[in-house]
Parts: C-alpha cells; structure tokens; sequence
C-alpha cells in the first residue's frame, strides 16, 4: 500500500477546523445587549439590577482593569427552533483558550438565580430543548475585566498586579452574544474526530492501529457533503463507529478520571476575586453534574465552600445536592491549599482539623485524604499529620516540576520523620488540569513508574489555576476513552475508589523516607518577606492568646473563653497559608492585603491575650513565659531598663531581679559574658566567637557576612532561585557607623550601619545578654534593590556530615555533601526557627524570628579543617509578578547559638519567636500544664473545640529521640483521653499521681483530652 499519511493527515485537520467545527452552531440570532460599569469593587445582584442600562454593541470596547460590567441580555427563541437544542453563546473578548486570569462573567436569570459562567472554553448557556419555540430570555451577566498577568509570557514587569496602579483603559472587546441551535451530530463528530486523530497522533508509525484509524479517517470523510455539513455528519459518524468501537488491550492502563477545578485562593488575582471564580466554577460544575450522570467531582479548600455558602447561597444548595447524589466529593480535608513547606505544624494540624470539621458538619462527609497537587514541595510532617486527622491517602502532582531529578516513583508508601507511612500517588499525567487529550493519555502511560507493579493511576480533569473546571467537551472525550483500543481505559470516578483499588493492587508499594522537595520554586522560602513574617508572627501570637486564655477560664471566675474569635482569627492565618499568598508568588494586591490583614489579626489577637492576663487580677507586674520552656533571660521592662529574670514553662513569675552568673562586658567591639567572647571587626563582621565553655573558636571566617547576590531566574522571578546566583555577588564591608549602644552587666550591644546599593540601609543592633550564650542580629533593612537577594553567612569550624532544620513539628536532616544530583539540587531549602550543625560534642545553631529560607555547604581549608557555612536568606527583590515586591522596610532578628545542642536549638527557637510578656497581674496561677522529663514539647494548650470545657493538650517529641515524661496539671484531673487532631477520642490514657505518663517515639505528636475535676 502506497504511504498517504501525509494527505490524509492534512485533509483531515482542513475539514475538522475549517468545515466541521464551524458548522457546530446551525443557526443564530443575536440578543439585545445593554451595560453598566459598575464603580469600584464587585456590588451584590440586587444593586445591579437596579442601575440604569445603556445601549451595548458588539464591538464596543468594554472593561478596566479588575473592573465589573454589568450586562442585560434579553431575546426571544425563534419559533422555528422549537425541539432543537438551543443556547446562549458570550464570547466577551476572551483572549487565548486559559479561563483563568482574563474576563469571565457569571450569567443568572432577571430574578438572581446564578445558572452558570462564561469564559474561553465555556462560552454557552443552555436555554432548553422548546417545545413550541418563541421563549422568552432575559439574563444579568456580570462580567469581570480581570487582566492577564500572565500575557508575554511573565517576560516584563506589569502594573496591571494592582488596582492602585492598574490605570482605567479597557482590556477587551466584547465579541458575541447570540440565541444559537447547536448541531448535535455536528457537535459529536467534531469530539469523535478529536479523539481520534489525537490518538493516532500519538502511536508508533509501525503500529496497524495508526493506519486503521487513518484511513478509515479518509473513508469518513468521503461521506461528507461540504454543502451540507449538517445534513452529512450522521453518516461520517456512522462510518467511525467501527474504530471508536474496538476495545482496548486487556492489558491496557486505567485511567481514573476526576473531574476538577483548581481555584488559586488567590494569585494573580485578589481574594475578592476568587471568591467571584469560586461561584463561577461551581455553577458550571453543578449544571454539568445534571447532563452527565457519571460525572463525578472533587474539590477541596473549604475555605472556598464558605465563601460560596455565604454569598451564593443557590449555588451553595446545589453543591449539597450533587453530594448527596455522590456526584460531588469534598476532598482534602484542609482550610485551604496551604504551602507544603512554610505553616508551622500547629498551623498545618489547624488546616487538617478546621477543613476536615467543615466537610463532616455541612455534608456528612469526612474526607479521606490530603489534596496538595500544586504546592511547591511537602514538609515530612504531613503523613503523621495526615494520618492524626484520619485520612489514609494524600495526592501530589507539582514534583513532576522537578528541574534535575525525575522523581521516581508515581505510587508509593511515603514515610514520615516519625515512621508514618501513608499511600501516595502522583499521577502520571503530569498535570492537574487534564482534558483527555491524545498527548496526554500517552503521556500518563510512557510516564507511569510502577509498570509490573500496578496498572492504574489517576488523572484530574478540568481547566484550573483560576477555575473553570471541566466541561461537556471533557467528557464526551471521556466517555470514547472509556475503552478504545490504542488508549488507556478511561473511568470516571471518586478519588477515594481510585486509592482503594490502587491500594488493593499493590499493597507492596515503594517507600519514599522523608520530604518531598520540589527542585525549583525555591525562592518561595524567601519572597515577599513581610507576608513571610506576618504568618509566622500570627501562629505565634495565637499560640499565646491560647494558652492564657485557657489559663484565664481556669482560673478566673468569669472569664469566658473567646471560641469565636480564635476561631476567625485562626480561619484568616489559614487563608493566607495558601500555596501563592505564604511563598511570596501573587501579585501586589494580595500581599498588600495580606499584610494588612496580619496587622489586624496581631491588633485583635493581642486584645485577647491582654484581656486574658488582666482576667488573673491587676495589681503586681509578673513575667508571662509562652515558651514550653524554663527560661532566665534578660528582658526590657516597661521603663526600658534592662532585668534578669527566671519563668517557668507556660507559666508566670514576679518580676524580680535575678542575679546572672556573669555579667557582660563591652570592651571596644568585644562583648564578653563568660559564657562566649564576640568580636568584630573593623568592617563590622565577627572577626571571632570564642565559647569559653568548650575553650574553642566557634568561626572559620567572616561571621555575620552579608552577601549582596544578583538573583535573575531563568523563569519564575517570584517563585525560584538558580543555581548561577551564587556566582555574582558583593560582599557588604563598607561601614557608615558603628557604635556601642548599650553597655550594662545585662547586656552589651553594638550598632553597625550600611550603605549600599541603590539607596538601601542595614542597620545592625549585635547583642549579647548575662546568662546567654545567644548572639542577637537586630535588623533593620530598608531595601531599594531589584533583582537581588540578600544573605547572612556564618562559617563554623565544624565538621558536619548533615545539617538539621526544624520543620513542622520536628527537623529534618539533610548531608552537606553533594555526592549525587540530588543532594546538589537542594542548594536552597527551607526550614522554621533554626537550622543546626554539629560534630560529635559539638554543635551550632543559626536561629531566625521570620525567615525560612536558607543554604548550608562545606569546603576543606588548607589546615585540614572542615568550614560548614550557614547562611541565611534575608530578602529578595523580584518584579514579576509584583514589581514592588520586599521593596521598604524589614525588621527581624537572628541569632547565633555556639555550644547548642538539638534541644537548645528546640527551646532557644521558641525563646526567640515569643518573647516574654510583661503585664499587670496580681494573680498567681500554676501553669495549665507542665512536663517532667526531657523530650517531651508541649506545642499548644486550649480548651476543646466542642465548648465542654475540657483542656486540649498538643505534645511532641523534640529532639528526634525517645521521650518519656509526666504531664501534670494546674488544675483538678478527672480524666484523660488520646484524641485523634479533631479532639475524637481513641484510646482513654492513664492518669496515675494526678499526671497523665507520656512515652513518645521519635517526632511523635500526642494529642491529649483532659477532663477537669
């Protein structure tokens, strides 16, 4: 047989675009249009509805910047029409085929009820099958004209991130709003012809099914009559039938399709918006659960759930509707999407607890497993986390972003710092936005690790990032992917029967031990350093309203406990966890909102601490420690004088002056207090650090150097930091000022000031305390760079074959050594208050008040000594997406701990991240609990959720050890329980001598239930 691929390929590609797609809509008539702009922000329908409409004519430019229009739409169905399938076609001025980040509306009837959205792959109405034809039509659509960040291709910055800066000149042109017939057997031919020229696209040239599909193809298309379109396409589809009929291999893959909307929370988008995309989204999947009865839905982030319940409260009575029909799965089980690397682990526990307790109270439903497939990376926390709150799978897509190394596995146990294990999978298909394309199908299968082992992997489908969700076209492509020879077996499904069968089937899974570290996106540690600290400023704050309100409602005869607002400030963190808010990637307007949002929490959650300590009674000034440890630290009293003072763990002491063992002395630029010696240079760096404890130099260099880098990513200005950043850079040397600025047996500190760069400052206020062998690094940065990133490098005299760095609710180690592609590719990795480094007797710790970001290497020196260098990153400067991005001012403090130990790391990062409290209070109250033995960390102290009064204790262990200890109480024990994280209990646990024995195993979080007497 001659070769005629080529000819058929062309003809069939002419005739499927040219011919057939256009002749999709038979007939059209258009709909009157009239407008209203709409001044400022988004108004409700009703205020709509009352504005006064002009004239609109296709055409017309329409639409500022993040602006709304109004459009009133109304026609008549012809009655020729009548029985025929009949829609409504907007076409707003899309621009490319993304619904995301670009004008989208959300059409309702003239009475409010929301139907469904329009937007680029979305652009019909239904208006019903007439019996008589001559309806009546009348809608309200309200159009958004959201600009599109993403045009050129993140190439240059834009101020369109911003509606400060955005200006007012239209962004589109509306195109289309017609009364239309859709073609069925027009409409089904062009979806046959899709699937299967995408399908023989992709297989071998030497396979027969290829040549199959292409001439029958070829014989099809004789059938066609290019004067009748219409009346032809029942016969070229009944030609195909025989080709889309044949069934796939035995031993096909399976493919479990589910359908999906990813809605950023917000990105290049503000949250106001998205709470508009949510409605939009969900009216299109709900009507589209009522065409296909197969069709099943999962979608997580409750936090959006809420939104939609509060304003759309018919779209919200849908959605519970399509759950009880099983067409609708709650999944995830979190508030919202949150950053996989960066929420400290009670703010991770609070995610799990506060979205899992959504879903069970509003539908009945309690998920079974963790959501994350666009995070940038996965803190090995998350599978004891996940199992604590009851779930038994968790799903990722984004490492398939991997830069160097392609993870190996797609289904796999992953093994937690504690020995959790949970059932993972990472679908082949690379993408959480599937359509079923032919390259996509193939994909997933070529991908597909576990081939011998296993035989199905899933595969969400539905356009996403800004929403949009699946579509009619995904699944008419679906149901011929059912079973079709040359394809994998398409079944749409519940993603808890996907993990059950894909569990069932190999139960022998590989492990994977330990984090899962996503090698690109790194800079997400670092950018937007405010928004960065505002987090973790607002888990600590809370942490500490908790504690002393539980105290408060002890101990404080009429002292309600704030449940409600704990409950919505801890709700508002959550939100601002979401996985393009924390890492520092959305444009200007959100990190402006969410700075100003963390201001208002820190205002409120301040109010209830101090009402809570002024509930203990007024009268004495007493020092509040939050820490879970004893401390004896200098601190600054109202008066701004220095005092020693000693606290005990989550308790309260008189504040009385203690007497350090040595006080500190300021000789020139040398700070001693008998614990260490600090020096510094005449550049201002530390020239030396001598613990006078171990008799050893802790430096190998210039300690506190800073290091100006130019930081130009290949791609995601925002999201990543490339390796070649390291090899352009200035080092920060020349001084404008240093200065003694305190000198007292309490404590010394010396200023250094800096110039550099296009006008930025850094102002360091280097202190050492009696009693401390801490280094504190005040800072104060007020940053006018662009395109850089600023780090603080401390090179110890240590041989460190790993470092360690806290992580949510332990640390984790990483090898200093670059022996493979792997280890080299984490030049740039994230951890919370401290990171350590240690030989055998001997350890350092780097600690932070609100960064994350840092890098930790190794070099030999000529000696034969082994310099491991920490450094920390302290702000970046992108400008895409958010040209201003950490321009101002920036305030934090570091440290530098010689001689520390993991457990002085643990109890020195808390110190640091929640300072002493000093306020008025007469009363004298135990501490709501306390621990004998090491080991064992108490992590959060509140009353239970359900209001019952009882006191909810959060314990881990530390260290990375075995622990064993006591819990006592401040207050009479009746009983005690271990809960599960939403405080259901497990197992009762013992209470002997009026404390509750703990025995913890590595990491191991132990959540307890305490019944009062």
């Amino acid at each position: 047989m001659h070769d005629e691929r080529r000819r058929i390929e062309e003809r069939a590609e002419r005739l499927h675009h040219q011919r057939i797609k256009p002749a999709t809509y038979a007939a059209t008539t258009p709909l009157a249009v009239e407008a209203w702009q709409a001044p400022g922000e988004p108004v409700p329908f009703e205020e709509a509805a009352a504005a006064p409409y002009e004239p609109f004519a296709t055409g017309t430019p329409w639409g500022p910047p993040w602006g709304t229009t109004w459009f009133r739409m109304s026609g008549q169905v012809p009655a020729e029409w009548a029985g025929r399938r009949v829609e409504a076609v907007i076409d707003l001025g899309f621009v490319g085929d993304w619904p995301g980040n670009q004008a989208e509306a959300l059409v309702h009837l003239a009475d409010g009820t929301p139907l469904k959205a329009v937007n680029p792959l979305n652009q019909y109405v239904a208006i019903a099958n007439p019996a008589e034809g001559g309806e009546a039509v009348h809608y309200l659509v309200e159009a958004a004209s959201n600009p599109d960040i993403l045009a050129g291709d993140f190439a240059a910055p834009t101020p369109l991130g911003d509606v400060l800066t955005a200006g007012a000149e239209p962004l589109y042109t509306f195109r289309r709003a017609d009364l239309a017939v859709l073609d069925e057997e027009v409409w089904h031919l062009d979806l046959d012809l899709q699937v299967l020229r995408e399908l023989m696209a992709e297989l071998g040239e030497h396979e027969p099914r290829r040549h199959e599909i292409l001439h029958a193809l070829d014989r099809a298309l004789d059938l066609l009559d290019l004067d009748d379109i219409s009346g032809s396409a029942p016969a070229v589809r009944e030609a195909l039938k025989p080709v889309l009929a044949k069934p796939a291999h035995a031993s096909a893959h399976i493919i479990s399709g589910v359908g999906h909307a990813h809605i950023d929370s917000a990105w290049l988008w503000p949250i106001r918006e998205t709470k508009r995309k949510t409605s939009r989204t969900f009216s299109n999947v709900t009507s589209l659960a009522d065409e296909y009865e197969e069709f099943v839905f999962a979608c997580s982030q409750a936090q959006q759930y809420e939104w939609v319940r509060d304003n759309y409260p018919q779209v919200w009575e849908r959605i519970k509707k399509s759950v009880e029909k099983g067409q609708w799965a709650p999944v995830g089980g979190m508030w919202v999407e949150a950053d996989g690397n960066l929420p400290g682990g009670e703010a991770v526990a609070r995610q799990l607890i506060h979205g899992k307790r959504f879903f069970i109270e509003h539908f009945g439903v309690e998920t079974k497993g963790v959501w994350l497939p666009d995070s940038f990376g996965y803190s090995a926390a998350y599978p004891q986390l996940a199992k604590l709150a009851g779930n038994d799978w968790f799903l990722t897509q984004k490492i398939s972003w991997n830069q160097t190394n392609k993870f190996p596995h797609h289904t796999f146990w992953w093994e937690g710092i504690d020995g959790t294990r949970i059932f993972t999978h990472f679908p082949p298909v690379d993408t959480y936005n599937a359509c079923f394309s032919g390259e996509e199908m193939a994909r997933a299968v070529r991908n597909y690790a576990e081939k011998g082992g296993a035989t199905r992997s899933l595969a969400p489908f539905g356009w996403g990032d800004g929403g949009g969700g699946p579509t009619r076209e995904i699944m008419e492509r679906a149901r011929r992917l059912r079973d079709l020879e040359g394809s994998p077996k398409v079944v749409v499904e519940h993603p808890d029967a996907f993990f059950a069968k894909a569990r069932e089937e190999y139960p022998d899974a590989p492990v994977w031990v330990g984090e899962l570290y996503l090698e690109l996106h790194r800079a997400t540690y670092t950018s937007q350093a405010r928004t960065k600290q505002g987090n973790r400023r607002s888990e600590h704050r809370l942490r500490e309203a908790e504690l002393w309100a539980t105290t408060a409602a002890l101990h404080a005869p009429g002292y309600a406990y704030p449940y409600d607002r704990l409950d919505r400030l801890w709700k508002t963190v959550l939100l601002h966890q979401f996985h393009d808010i924390l890492p520092g990637s959305s444009i200007a307007w959100v990190h402006r909102e969410a700075e100003a949002e963390y201001a208002r929490v820190a205002k409120e959650v301040e109010e209830l601490t101090a009402e809570a300590v002024a509930a203990l009674g007024g009268g004495g000034t007493r020092v509040f420690n939050t820490s879970p440890f004893d401390r004896a630290e200098v601190i600054r009293t109202a008066a701004g004088a220095p005092a020693y003072v000693r606290v005990p763990a989550s308790g309260s002491a008189p504040l009385a002056n203690a007497e350090p063992a040595r006080p500190v002395t300021v000789d020139g630029q040398v700070l001693d207090n008998g614990l260490v010696r600090v020096e510094l240079a005449a550049d201002g760096t530390l020239s030396s650090v001598v613990d006078l404890r171990a008799g050893r130099e802790v430096l190998a260099g210039q300690g506190n150097l800073l290091r100006l880098h130019t930081d130009l990513p290949n791609y995601w200005d925002a999201w990543d930091i490339d390796k070649h950043y390291k090899n352009r850079y200035t080092d920060l040397l020349e001084v404008s000022e240093i200065e003694v600025v305190d000198e007292t047996p309490l404590l010394g500190s010396i200023r250094v000031a800096r110039s550099f760069g296009k006008g930025s400052t850094i102002t360091q206020t280097i202190t050492l305390r009696a009693g401390s062998p801490r280094i504190d690094f005040e800072t104060d940065i007020d940053w006018h760079e662009a395109e850089k990133i600023l780090k603080a490098g401390f090179p110890v005299d240590i041989r460190a074959p790993h470092s360690s760095a806290e992580i949510a609710y332990g640390h984790i180690q990483r090898p200093t050594h670059t022996n493979t592609s792997w280890e080299a590719a984490r030049f740039e990795v994230s951890g919370h208050r401290w990171v350590h480094v240690a030989e055998p007797g001997y350890g350092v710790a780097v600690l932070n008040d609100s960064t994350y970001g840092h890098d930790v290497s190794r070099t030999v020196r000529e000696d034969g000594g082994t310099t491991t260098t920490v450094r920390l990153s302290l702000v970046r400067a992108p400008r895409i997406p958010d040209p201003g991005a950490d321009q101002g001012r920036h305030r934090f403090t570091y440290s530098l701990l010689p001689g520390a130990s993991i457990e002085d790391a643990v109890a020195e990062g808390y110190a640091l991240n929640l300072p002493l409290r000093v306020a008025d209070s007469a009363g004298e109250p135990e501490p709501v609990v306390s621990v004998d033995g090491e080991g064992v960390t108490v992590e959060a102290v509140k009353l239970a959720d359900d209001a019952s009064g009882d006191v909810v204790v959060r314990l881990y262990e530390s260290r990375g050890g075995r622990a064993r200890g006591v819990l006592r109480t401040g207050f009479p024990l009746a009983g005690a329980s271990v809960t599960d994280l939403l405080e259901r209990p497990l197992e009762d646990a013992e209470v002997a001598d009026g404390g509750v024995p703990v025995e913890l195993r590595p990491f191991q979080i132990l959540t307890l239930r305490l019944q009062r007497g």
